[in-house]
Protein backbone atom coordinates (compact mmCIF):
# COMPACT_ATOMS: atom_id res chain seq x y z
CA UNK A 1 0.00 0.00 0.00
CA UNK A 2 1.46 3.31 -1.07
CA UNK A 3 2.40 5.68 1.87
CA UNK A 4 0.67 9.01 1.90
CA UNK A 5 2.05 12.27 2.45
CA UNK A 6 0.08 15.36 3.68
CA UNK A 7 3.15 17.62 3.74
CA UNK A 8 2.49 19.34 0.23
CA UNK A 9 4.96 22.72 1.64
CA UNK A 10 3.92 25.23 -1.62
CA UNK A 11 2.41 24.85 -5.33
CA UNK A 12 4.16 26.88 -8.02
CA UNK A 13 2.45 27.17 -11.90
CA UNK A 14 3.02 23.37 -12.75
CA UNK A 15 5.09 22.77 -9.53
CA UNK A 16 4.62 21.29 -6.30
CA UNK A 17 6.60 20.95 -3.17
CA UNK A 18 5.90 17.65 -0.93
CA UNK A 19 8.57 17.41 2.24
CA UNK A 20 9.26 14.67 4.45
CA UNK A 21 9.09 11.65 2.25
CA UNK A 22 11.24 8.29 2.14
CA UNK A 23 12.49 5.99 -0.28
CA UNK A 24 11.33 8.23 -3.57
CA UNK A 25 12.98 8.09 -7.01
CA UNK A 26 13.52 10.49 -9.88
CA UNK A 27 10.85 10.00 -12.35
CA UNK A 28 8.47 8.13 -10.44
CA UNK A 29 5.13 8.83 -10.81
CA UNK A 30 2.62 9.97 -7.83
CA UNK A 31 -1.45 10.64 -7.13
CA UNK A 32 -2.29 14.00 -5.91
CA UNK A 33 -5.83 13.52 -3.85
CA UNK A 34 -7.90 16.53 -3.44
CA UNK A 35 -10.58 17.28 -0.53
CA UNK A 36 -13.36 16.44 -2.70
CA UNK A 37 -12.02 12.98 -3.82
CA UNK A 38 -10.57 13.87 -7.30
CA UNK A 39 -7.50 12.38 -8.31
CA UNK A 40 -4.38 14.27 -10.34
CA UNK A 41 -1.30 12.94 -11.52
CA UNK A 42 2.13 14.32 -10.90
CA UNK A 43 6.27 12.77 -11.20
CA UNK A 44 9.15 13.34 -9.28
CA UNK A 45 11.40 15.66 -10.91
CA UNK A 46 13.50 15.99 -8.24
CA UNK A 47 14.78 14.68 -4.46
CA UNK A 48 16.92 16.76 -1.95
CA UNK A 49 17.26 14.70 0.65
CA UNK A 50 13.29 14.35 2.40
CA UNK A 51 12.24 16.87 -0.24
CA UNK A 52 10.39 16.10 -3.76
CA UNK A 53 10.05 18.29 -5.84
CA UNK A 54 6.79 17.18 -8.40
CA UNK A 55 5.21 18.35 -11.63
CA UNK A 56 1.94 18.12 -12.25
CA UNK A 57 0.47 17.04 -15.68
CA UNK A 58 -2.93 18.39 -15.00
CA UNK A 59 -3.71 21.90 -13.36
CA UNK A 60 -2.99 23.23 -9.77
CA UNK A 61 -6.38 25.23 -9.65
CA UNK A 62 -8.07 23.87 -6.47
CA UNK A 63 -5.29 21.98 -4.55
CA UNK A 64 -5.25 22.97 -0.86
CA UNK A 65 -2.06 22.47 0.80
CA UNK A 66 -3.45 21.35 4.48
CA UNK A 67 -6.69 19.02 2.80
CA UNK A 68 -5.03 17.21 0.10
CA UNK A 69 -2.45 14.33 -0.10
CA UNK A 70 0.11 12.80 -2.06
CA UNK A 71 1.13 8.91 -2.82
CA UNK A 72 3.89 8.04 -4.86
CA UNK A 73 3.45 4.55 -7.14
CA UNK A 74 6.76 3.18 -6.79
CA UNK A 75 7.05 3.19 -10.60
CA UNK A 76 8.12 5.68 -13.46
CA UNK A 77 5.64 6.49 -16.57
CA UNK A 78 4.49 3.62 -18.74
CA UNK A 79 3.09 1.80 -21.54
CA UNK A 80 0.97 -0.83 -22.32
CA UNK A 81 2.48 -2.11 -25.55
CA UNK A 82 0.99 -4.66 -28.33
CA UNK A 83 -0.01 -5.49 -31.97
CA UNK A 84 -3.32 -4.34 -30.93
CA UNK A 85 -2.31 -0.84 -31.16
CA UNK A 86 -1.88 -0.47 -35.06
CA UNK A 87 -5.17 1.47 -36.07
CA UNK A 88 -6.14 3.31 -32.51
CA UNK A 89 -5.80 6.80 -31.73
CA UNK A 90 -4.20 7.84 -28.18
CA UNK A 91 -4.00 10.90 -26.48
CA UNK A 92 -0.47 12.14 -25.43
CA UNK A 93 -0.30 9.78 -22.47
CA UNK A 94 -1.34 6.51 -24.17
CA UNK A 95 -4.93 6.17 -23.15
CA UNK A 96 -7.21 5.18 -26.12
CA UNK A 97 -9.73 8.26 -27.25
CA UNK A 98 -11.12 6.53 -30.43
CA UNK A 99 -14.26 4.74 -28.35
CA UNK A 100 -12.16 1.77 -28.65
CA UNK A 101 -11.54 -0.77 -25.79
CA UNK A 102 -8.85 -0.54 -24.10
CA UNK A 103 -5.56 -1.88 -24.99
CA UNK A 104 -4.80 -5.51 -23.61
CA UNK A 105 -0.97 -5.11 -22.80
CA UNK A 106 1.70 -8.24 -23.79
CA UNK A 107 4.13 -5.76 -21.68
CA UNK A 108 4.13 -2.57 -20.35
CA UNK A 109 7.58 -0.83 -21.06
CA UNK A 110 8.66 2.36 -19.24
CA UNK A 111 8.88 5.24 -21.75
CA UNK A 112 12.21 6.72 -21.32
CA UNK A 113 13.61 3.87 -23.02
CA UNK A 114 17.43 4.27 -24.22
CA UNK A 115 19.13 5.91 -27.13
CA UNK A 116 20.55 2.45 -28.78
CA UNK A 117 24.06 1.15 -28.14
CA UNK A 118 26.19 2.53 -31.45
CA UNK A 119 28.15 -0.63 -31.42
CA UNK A 120 24.72 -2.35 -32.10
CA UNK A 121 23.90 0.11 -34.45
CA UNK A 122 23.69 -1.43 -38.46
CA UNK A 123 24.33 1.71 -41.04
CA UNK A 124 21.05 2.23 -43.30
CA UNK A 125 20.85 1.36 -46.55
CA UNK A 126 17.37 0.45 -47.74
CA UNK A 127 15.22 3.02 -50.05
CA UNK A 128 11.95 4.14 -48.03
CA UNK A 129 9.45 4.91 -51.04
CA UNK A 130 7.82 8.45 -49.69
CA UNK A 131 5.85 8.87 -52.74
CA UNK A 132 7.41 12.78 -53.11
CA UNK A 133 9.64 13.25 -56.12
CA UNK A 134 11.31 15.79 -54.35
CA UNK A 135 12.42 13.61 -51.25
CA UNK A 136 12.64 10.35 -53.17
CA UNK A 137 14.48 11.65 -56.06
CA UNK A 138 16.85 14.35 -54.44
CA UNK A 139 16.90 14.04 -50.83
CA UNK A 140 16.51 10.02 -50.52
CA UNK A 141 14.73 8.61 -46.98
CA UNK A 142 16.74 5.50 -45.76
CA UNK A 143 15.68 3.04 -43.26
CA UNK A 144 16.63 3.57 -39.91
CA UNK A 145 17.91 7.48 -41.20
CA UNK A 146 16.70 10.82 -38.92
CA UNK A 147 15.53 13.12 -41.61
CA UNK A 148 13.78 15.96 -40.25
CA UNK A 149 11.61 18.57 -41.90
CA UNK A 150 12.00 22.51 -41.45
CA UNK A 151 9.09 24.25 -42.41
CA UNK A 152 7.95 27.48 -41.12
CA UNK A 153 4.75 28.97 -39.39
CA UNK A 154 1.89 28.77 -41.97
CA UNK A 155 3.49 26.44 -44.34
CA UNK A 156 1.38 23.22 -44.88
CA UNK A 157 3.59 20.76 -43.13
CA UNK A 158 0.75 19.23 -41.35
CA UNK A 159 -0.39 17.84 -45.11
CA UNK A 160 2.92 16.50 -46.06
CA UNK A 161 3.42 15.11 -43.06
CA UNK A 162 0.01 13.06 -43.48
CA UNK A 163 1.07 12.27 -47.48
CA UNK A 164 4.80 10.60 -46.27
CA UNK A 165 2.60 8.84 -43.63
CA UNK A 166 -0.50 7.80 -46.11
CA UNK A 167 2.22 7.05 -49.25
CA UNK A 168 5.35 5.59 -47.44
CA UNK A 169 6.58 1.72 -47.77
CA UNK A 170 9.62 -0.34 -48.15
CA UNK A 171 9.55 -1.38 -51.68
CA UNK A 172 9.82 -5.17 -52.84
CA UNK A 173 10.42 -6.80 -49.50
CA UNK A 174 7.03 -8.07 -48.39
CA UNK A 175 8.01 -7.55 -44.91
CA UNK A 176 5.46 -5.69 -42.05
CA UNK A 177 5.26 -1.87 -42.23
CA UNK A 178 4.02 0.20 -39.31
CA UNK A 179 3.56 3.94 -39.07
CA UNK A 180 3.86 5.49 -35.49
CA UNK A 181 2.00 9.35 -35.67
CA UNK A 182 2.63 11.56 -32.81
CA UNK A 183 1.52 15.05 -33.19
CA UNK A 184 2.36 17.76 -30.15
CA UNK A 185 0.63 21.07 -29.51
CA UNK A 186 -1.87 20.75 -32.44
CA UNK A 187 -5.22 22.05 -32.34
CA UNK A 188 -8.23 20.17 -32.54
CA UNK A 189 -8.75 21.09 -36.39
CA UNK A 190 -5.42 19.64 -37.13
CA UNK A 191 -5.96 16.37 -34.84
CA UNK A 192 -9.10 15.94 -36.71
CA UNK A 193 -7.15 16.71 -40.25
CA UNK A 194 -4.82 13.81 -39.48
CA UNK A 195 -7.14 11.29 -38.48
CA UNK A 196 -9.82 11.59 -41.43
CA UNK A 197 -6.58 11.66 -43.66
CA UNK A 198 -6.01 8.69 -42.24
CA UNK A 199 -9.15 6.83 -42.17
CA UNK A 200 -10.30 8.26 -45.89
CA UNK A 201 -7.12 6.74 -47.30
CA UNK A 202 -7.36 3.20 -44.64
CA UNK A 203 -3.84 3.84 -44.40
CA UNK A 204 -4.88 3.72 -40.45
CA UNK A 205 -4.91 0.34 -40.73
CA UNK A 206 -1.06 0.57 -40.05
CA UNK A 207 -0.89 3.59 -38.29
CA UNK A 208 -0.82 3.85 -33.99
CA UNK A 209 -1.84 8.05 -33.65
CA UNK A 210 -0.54 9.84 -30.28
CA UNK A 211 -2.72 13.14 -30.06
CA UNK A 212 -1.63 16.14 -28.01
CA UNK A 213 -3.57 18.89 -28.22
CA UNK A 214 -2.61 22.35 -27.83
CA UNK A 215 -4.79 23.03 -24.31
CA UNK A 216 -3.64 19.61 -22.64
CA UNK A 217 -0.44 20.28 -20.12
CA UNK A 218 3.05 20.72 -21.34
CA UNK A 219 4.19 17.88 -19.23
CA UNK A 220 1.99 15.73 -21.31
CA UNK A 221 3.91 17.33 -24.80
CA UNK A 222 6.92 15.78 -23.09
CA UNK A 223 5.73 12.59 -22.77
CA UNK A 224 4.13 12.27 -25.85
CA UNK A 225 7.01 11.35 -28.41
CA UNK A 226 8.45 8.65 -25.67
CA UNK A 227 4.82 7.33 -25.86
CA UNK A 228 5.50 7.15 -29.49
CA UNK A 229 9.26 5.65 -29.61
CA UNK A 230 8.08 3.37 -26.94
CA UNK A 231 4.87 1.71 -29.27
CA UNK A 232 7.76 1.93 -31.98
CA UNK A 233 10.42 0.34 -30.16
CA UNK A 234 7.81 -2.60 -29.79
CA UNK A 235 6.89 -2.64 -33.48
CA UNK A 236 10.00 -2.97 -34.57
CA UNK A 237 12.43 -5.02 -32.22
CA UNK A 238 9.68 -7.36 -30.80
CA UNK A 239 6.99 -7.52 -34.21
CA UNK A 240 10.56 -7.12 -36.45
CA UNK A 241 8.04 -4.37 -38.33
CA UNK A 242 9.98 -1.32 -40.91
CA UNK A 243 8.37 1.44 -38.53
CA UNK A 244 8.66 5.07 -39.97
CA UNK A 245 7.94 8.10 -36.49
CA UNK A 246 6.85 11.16 -37.73
CA UNK A 247 6.75 13.74 -34.82
CA UNK A 248 5.14 17.31 -35.27
CA UNK A 249 5.62 19.76 -34.12
CA UNK A 250 8.76 19.42 -32.48
CA UNK A 251 9.12 23.68 -31.97
CA UNK A 252 6.01 22.96 -29.03
CA UNK A 253 8.03 20.05 -27.83
CA UNK A 254 10.48 22.40 -27.13
CA UNK A 255 8.29 25.22 -25.87
CA UNK A 256 6.97 22.52 -23.25
CA UNK A 257 10.67 21.91 -22.19
CA UNK A 258 11.27 25.71 -21.88
CA UNK A 259 7.61 26.40 -19.87
CA UNK A 260 8.98 23.59 -17.37
CA UNK A 261 12.65 24.92 -16.88
CA UNK A 262 11.51 28.43 -16.28
CA UNK A 263 8.75 27.45 -13.76
CA UNK A 264 12.09 25.59 -11.91
CA UNK A 265 13.66 28.22 -11.96
CA UNK A 266 16.67 26.98 -14.02
CA UNK A 267 19.04 29.07 -16.06
CA UNK A 268 17.84 29.47 -19.20
CA UNK A 269 20.28 29.30 -22.25
CA UNK A 270 20.50 30.37 -25.86
CA UNK A 271 16.53 32.13 -26.46
CA UNK A 272 15.40 31.11 -22.81
CA UNK A 273 16.01 27.32 -23.97
CA UNK A 274 17.00 25.60 -21.14
CA UNK A 275 20.78 24.33 -21.54
CA UNK A 276 20.16 19.99 -21.57
CA UNK A 277 17.86 20.60 -24.34
CA UNK A 278 20.57 19.43 -27.35
CA UNK A 279 20.68 16.28 -24.81
CA UNK A 280 17.09 16.14 -24.35
CA UNK A 281 16.38 16.10 -28.43
CA UNK A 282 19.24 13.35 -29.08
CA UNK A 283 18.15 11.20 -26.59
CA UNK A 284 15.13 11.10 -28.16
CA UNK A 285 15.93 11.12 -31.76
CA UNK A 286 18.40 8.21 -31.22
CA UNK A 287 16.55 5.58 -30.18
CA UNK A 288 15.62 5.76 -34.49
CA UNK A 289 18.07 3.31 -36.36
CA UNK A 290 18.66 -0.23 -37.30
CA UNK A 291 19.68 -2.61 -34.47
CA UNK A 292 22.13 -5.95 -35.17
CA UNK A 293 20.22 -9.40 -34.94
CA UNK A 294 16.78 -7.79 -35.60
CA UNK A 295 14.71 -7.35 -38.75
CA UNK A 296 12.62 -4.36 -37.72
CA UNK A 297 13.85 -0.63 -37.60
CA UNK A 298 13.17 2.64 -37.17
CA UNK A 299 12.65 5.79 -39.43
CA UNK A 300 11.88 9.27 -38.43
CA UNK A 301 10.62 12.22 -39.51
CA UNK A 302 10.74 14.84 -37.03
CA UNK A 303 9.37 17.84 -38.08
CA UNK A 304 9.50 21.48 -36.69
CA UNK A 305 8.26 25.11 -37.49
CA UNK A 306 11.11 27.49 -37.42
CA UNK A 307 10.73 30.76 -35.51
CA UNK A 308 10.80 33.57 -37.19
CA UNK A 309 11.93 31.65 -40.60
CA UNK A 310 15.36 31.52 -38.94
CA UNK A 311 17.35 28.03 -39.58
CA UNK A 312 19.89 29.22 -37.11
CA UNK A 313 17.20 29.18 -34.11
CA UNK A 314 18.40 26.54 -31.16
CA UNK A 315 15.44 23.94 -32.33
CA UNK A 316 16.28 23.42 -35.78
CA UNK A 317 20.17 24.44 -34.99
CA UNK A 318 20.42 21.27 -32.48
CA UNK A 319 17.90 19.35 -34.42
CA UNK A 320 20.61 19.67 -37.30
CA UNK A 321 23.56 18.33 -35.27
CA UNK A 322 21.89 15.65 -34.30
CA UNK A 323 19.75 14.24 -37.49
CA UNK A 324 21.25 13.13 -40.74
CA UNK A 325 20.29 16.04 -43.06
CA UNK A 326 16.98 17.98 -43.14
CA UNK A 327 14.30 18.92 -45.77
CA UNK A 328 13.37 22.59 -45.79
CA UNK A 329 10.28 24.21 -46.73
CA UNK A 330 10.53 27.62 -48.55
CA UNK A 331 8.05 30.27 -48.40
CA UNK A 332 8.97 31.70 -51.58
CA UNK A 333 7.41 28.63 -53.48
CA UNK A 334 4.56 28.44 -51.08
CA UNK A 335 3.46 31.96 -52.78
CA UNK A 336 4.44 30.16 -56.14
CA UNK A 337 1.72 27.48 -55.68
CA UNK A 338 4.76 24.59 -55.33
CA UNK A 339 2.52 21.96 -53.25
CA UNK A 340 4.25 20.52 -51.84
CA UNK A 341 6.60 23.59 -51.45
CA UNK A 342 10.49 21.60 -50.76
CA UNK A 343 13.56 23.24 -51.30
CA UNK A 344 15.79 21.01 -52.35
CA UNK A 345 18.91 23.03 -53.17
CA UNK A 346 19.46 23.82 -49.19
CA UNK A 347 18.05 20.44 -48.31
CA UNK A 348 19.78 17.24 -47.52
CA UNK A 349 19.92 13.91 -47.00
CA UNK A 350 23.37 12.82 -45.80
CA UNK A 351 22.69 9.36 -46.38
CA UNK A 352 20.99 9.36 -49.56
CA UNK A 353 23.86 7.81 -51.45
CA UNK A 354 23.91 4.21 -49.58
CA UNK A 355 20.41 3.88 -50.78
CA UNK A 356 19.88 4.50 -54.57
CA UNK A 357 21.63 2.73 -57.20
CA UNK A 358 20.97 -0.45 -59.24
CA UNK A 359 18.88 -3.07 -57.06
CA UNK A 360 17.64 -0.43 -54.85
CA UNK A 361 16.06 2.38 -57.20
CA UNK A 362 17.94 2.14 -60.40
CA UNK A 363 20.81 2.48 -62.05
CA UNK A 364 20.91 5.47 -63.49
CA UNK A 365 19.41 7.50 -60.34
CA UNK A 366 22.65 9.18 -58.81
CA UNK A 367 23.76 10.64 -62.24
CA UNK A 368 20.13 12.09 -62.97
CA UNK A 369 19.95 13.62 -59.28
CA UNK A 370 23.53 15.08 -59.70
CA UNK A 371 22.52 16.55 -62.90
CA UNK A 372 19.10 17.90 -61.79
CA UNK A 373 20.41 19.94 -58.78
CA UNK A 374 23.00 21.12 -61.04
CA UNK A 375 20.71 22.73 -63.70
CA UNK A 376 18.18 23.61 -61.27
CA UNK A 377 20.91 25.84 -58.95
CA UNK A 378 22.22 27.06 -62.83
CA UNK A 379 18.25 27.94 -63.78
CA UNK A 380 17.56 29.60 -60.40
CA UNK A 381 20.83 31.78 -61.22
CA UNK A 382 19.98 32.68 -64.53
CA UNK A 383 16.55 33.66 -63.63
CA UNK A 384 17.87 35.61 -61.09
CA UNK A 385 20.10 37.51 -63.12
CA UNK A 386 17.12 38.13 -65.76
CA UNK A 387 15.60 39.97 -62.76
CA UNK A 388 18.20 42.62 -61.86
CA UNK A 389 19.45 42.82 -65.86
CA UNK A 390 16.21 42.07 -68.03
CA UNK A 391 15.97 38.72 -70.27
CA UNK A 392 17.78 40.41 -73.42
CA UNK A 393 21.29 39.83 -71.25
CA UNK A 394 20.66 37.00 -70.82
CA UNK A 395 22.18 33.98 -73.69
CA UNK A 396 20.23 31.90 -75.27
CA UNK A 397 21.67 28.49 -73.21
CA UNK A 398 20.88 30.98 -69.50
CA UNK A 399 17.79 31.36 -70.97
CA UNK A 400 16.95 27.50 -71.59
CA UNK A 401 18.23 26.54 -67.75
CA UNK A 402 15.63 29.67 -66.46
CA UNK A 403 13.07 27.87 -68.74
CA UNK A 404 14.30 24.43 -67.16
CA UNK A 405 13.92 25.96 -63.42
CA UNK A 406 9.91 27.14 -63.58
CA UNK A 407 9.71 23.43 -65.37
CA UNK A 408 11.36 21.48 -62.65
CA UNK A 409 9.36 23.63 -59.42
CA UNK A 410 6.01 22.93 -61.65
CA UNK A 411 5.99 19.36 -62.85
CA UNK A 412 8.87 17.51 -60.48
CA UNK A 413 8.70 19.45 -57.16
CA UNK A 414 4.87 20.34 -57.46
CA UNK A 415 3.17 17.38 -57.46
CA UNK A 416 0.31 18.48 -54.72
CA UNK A 417 -0.34 15.72 -51.46
CA UNK A 418 -2.51 13.03 -53.23
CA UNK A 419 -0.36 12.17 -56.27
CA UNK A 420 1.76 9.38 -54.92
CA UNK A 421 4.90 8.81 -57.38
CA UNK A 422 6.35 5.83 -57.41
CA UNK A 423 10.87 6.29 -58.22
CA UNK A 424 10.38 5.10 -61.43
CA UNK A 425 7.45 7.89 -62.27
CA UNK A 426 10.07 10.03 -60.66
CA UNK A 427 13.05 9.41 -62.70
CA UNK A 428 11.09 9.38 -65.74
CA UNK A 429 10.00 13.16 -65.07
CA UNK A 430 13.73 13.92 -64.32
CA UNK A 431 14.82 12.43 -67.65
CA UNK A 432 11.79 13.98 -69.26
CA UNK A 433 13.02 17.81 -67.43
CA UNK A 434 16.60 17.28 -68.70
CA UNK A 435 15.69 16.51 -72.35
CA UNK A 436 14.85 20.37 -72.17
CA UNK A 437 18.51 20.91 -72.32
CA UNK A 438 21.19 19.76 -75.11
CA UNK A 439 22.86 16.84 -74.49
CA UNK A 440 26.02 18.53 -74.45
CA UNK A 441 25.43 20.05 -70.89
CA UNK A 442 25.04 17.11 -69.17
CA UNK A 443 28.35 16.72 -68.25
CA UNK A 444 27.14 14.32 -64.38
CA UNK A 445 25.19 11.68 -66.60
CA UNK A 446 27.20 8.49 -67.73
CA UNK A 447 26.68 8.34 -71.47
CA UNK A 448 25.29 4.83 -71.41
CA UNK A 449 22.38 6.25 -69.71
CA UNK A 450 22.19 9.28 -71.82
CA UNK A 451 21.69 6.67 -75.18
CA UNK A 452 18.55 4.86 -73.12
CA UNK A 453 17.35 7.66 -71.49
CA UNK A 454 17.42 11.28 -72.70
CA UNK A 455 14.86 12.56 -75.28
CA UNK A 456 12.89 9.32 -74.71
CA UNK A 457 10.30 10.19 -72.38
Amino acid sequence: MPKEYRTIQEVAGPLMLVRGVENVHFDELGEIELASGETRRCRVLEINGSDALVQLFESSTGINLSDSKVRFLGRSMELGVSEDMLGRVFDGMGRPIDDGPEILPDERRDINGLPMNPAARMYPEEFIQTGVSAIDGLNTLVRGQKLPIFSASGLPHAQLAAQIARQAKVRGTGENFAVVFAALGITFEESNFFIESFKETGAIDRTVLFINLANDPAVERIATPKMALTAAEYLAFEKDMHVLVILTDITNYADALREVSAARKEVPGRRGYPGYMYTDLATMYERAGRKKGSNGSITMIPILTMPEDDKTHPIPDLTGYITEGQIILSRELYRKGVTPPIDVLPSLSRLKDKGIGEGKTRADHANTMNQLFAAYARGKEAKELMTILGEAALSDIDLIYAKFADAFEAEYVSQGYTSNRDIEETLRIGWKLLSILPRSELKRIDDKFLDEYYGKQ
